[in-house]
């Protein structure tokens, strides 16, 4: 009955124009388990009945395939190049999760021809129909490439640690997409956190500094402890929310994966508010 009052909600929806939210996950620097952060957060929402994929753009270092131990046959390079239909990149994990491997060889957006870039707003068009959410796990740090997708997409979560580095790094980065979308709505995730205070502050002067010197609100969604199921998970190839439901860190994600989607998070996106954004980002200076 569930899936069924699901299914029904998904095309009165879609009748009105309503479609999924695109949803960015960065991190100002390497390493801080943004990836891990993105396959488990997945399967969070989809625990709540959501229907979820995600697009691996860290190109030529993604790794969410081997996070959910898949060997992909083919890639989004291979849907971009005419090479494949887009159903045949698009990868499922053995517990029913979606994905797009990134490839390799895509060096960079704005070497893309006009086909490519067509087939890619298709693909796009055609994933939001299908979805509740897409995740875009970018690649670590800022470039134009990627900063140009991540203005597109209606959210954007930030993976920081405790560490000063990756505080400053994740700051640097929502201040440099801050400058260019002023409307951009953000969202903090510690992660690896030790102590449950170091995780809660560094959240807050994330927050803080935003509000301080970019007037901007943004919105914490809470931290993840480290675990040491995490990493067995990693070996197994498999979520750590699955493998380990009871481990503190399972919790804390369903907690996060909860504050994403009541009140604001939760609301629907109007159809072509992304896709427009995009095509007028990418296209600029090529027509």
């Amino acid at each position: 009955m569930r899936d069924q009052a699901e299914a029904l909600r998904k095309r009165m929806l879609q009748s009105q124009g309503c479609l999924a939210k695109s949803i960015a996950i960065v991190s100002g620097k390497g390493g801080v388990g943004k990836s891990n952060f993105s396959t488990n957060f997945a399967h969070s929402l989809r625990l709540k009945g959501k229907d979820v994929i995600i697009v691996d753009m860290d190109i030529g270092m993604g790794n969410i395939h081997i996070l959910l131990g898949v060997a992909p046959k083919y890639s989004l390079k291979d849907y971009l190049t005419g090479q494949q239909p887009l159903e045949n990149v698009i990868n499922t994990d053995e517990n029913g999760l979606t994905f797009i491997s990134g490839g390799s060889g895509l060096d960079s957006v704005l070497d893309w021809s006009h086909d490519m870039f067509d087939r890619l707003l298709a693909a796009f068009e055609q994933l939001q129909k299908e979805y509740d959410f897409i995740l875009f796990d970018m690649g670590a740090g800022a470039t134009q490439r990627s900063i140009d997708l991540i203005i597109a997409v209606d959210e954007v979560i930030v993976i920081s640690t405790t560490e000063p580095t990756s505080i400053t790094d994740a700051y640097s980065m929502m201040k440099f997409i801050c400058l260019q979308d002023p409307d951009k709505k953000f969202s903090i995730v510690s992660n690896r956190v030790t102590k449950t205070n170091d995780g809660n502050d560094a959240v807050a002067r994330l927050q803080f500094a935003m509000k301080k010197f970019l007037d901007k609100e943004t919105s914490i969604l809470g931290y993840l402890p480290e675990d040491a199921s995490v990493q067995k998970a990693v070996i197994a190839q498999q979520p750590f929310l699955l493998l380990y439901p009871n481990a503190l860190v399972s919790k804390r994600m369903t907690a996060i994966a909860n504050e994403f989607v009541k009140g604001d998070h939760a609301e629907e996106q109007q159809m072509n508010g992304f896709l427009k954004k995009l095509k007028g980002i990418f296209l600029k200076g090529r027509e």
